[in-house]
């Protein structure tokens, strides 16, 4: 079963996205230059931005769902924690259940966080928020994770252990991710979708780099 299948049109101010693509299976990296409309696929993908057309992930239609219905993560720029409740309380947010706080300290524990369990975003190093960020992008165990730079503004040793995690997770489920690090290409072997204007202009299969068409991609292969 095809894991992605996307028809999909939003209209968001002045900006037209159309995107067409189907990939059989693995996790989907987008990239772009700033505009392409990447960020706006994940968010109309998540519900939070109005589409037309049509989202399958393995089959399940998500457009016309409500985004409680959709059974997605999403992992945003910047985190997206409450600075008001601590990191099991963010990551039970979504968890529907009274044994919801034993199901956020075991989600925790698997994205090696559990012991920040009592503590609020404001107390977390730049690496310790991303992995409660996707603790509870895991949380509700999402059919399609989305994740928007999930390696930016860490340092290297932390984005070696972000991608790690992501790795893990990402051989059970489809996944979209928007990057901008070519490592990140090269550790969890997407197929890589060049997006340019609200358009997909190229795709490529994982690790297949050479002679890209587009001079994004290009550059973003093979910058020094």
């Amino acid at each position: 079963m095809t894991d992605l299948a996307l028809d999909l049109r939003a209209v968001l101010g002045g900006f037209s996205l159309d995107v067409g693509l189907e990939v059989e299976h693995g996790p989907v990296a987008l990239v772009g230059p700033n505009g392409a409309g990447k960020t706006t696929l994940l968010r109309a993908l998540a519900g939070a931005v109005a589409a037309t057309g049509s989202a399958r992930v393995r089959g399940r239609e998500l457009l016309g769902l409500a985004p409680e219905r959709r059974r997605v993560g999403y992992l945003p720029q910047g985190y997206g924690l409450f600075p008001h409740l601590t990191a099991a309380d963010n990551v039970a947010y979504g968890i529907v259940g009274a044994d919801r706080r034993d199901r956020a300290l075991a989600v925790l524990g698997s994205v090696g966080a559990r012991h920040l369990a009592d503590r609020r975003p404001v107390a977390l190093s730049g690496g310790e928020r991303q992995r409660v960020a996707l603790a509870r992008a895991l949380a509700t165990d999402p059919e399609l994770l989305l994740l928007d730079e999930p390696t930016a503004a860490l340092d290297v040793a932390v984005r070696r252990e972000i991608r790690e995690l992501l790795a893990e997770h990402l051989r059970t489920r489809p996944a979209v991710i928007v990057t901008h690090d070519p490592r990140d290409l090269v550790a969890l072997r997407p197929t890589v979708v060049l997006l340019d204007g609200g358009r997909v202009v190229e795709v490529r299969g994982p690790l297949e780099v050479r002679d890209p068409d587009h001079p994004f991609l290009g550059e973003l292969l093979f910058r020094e």
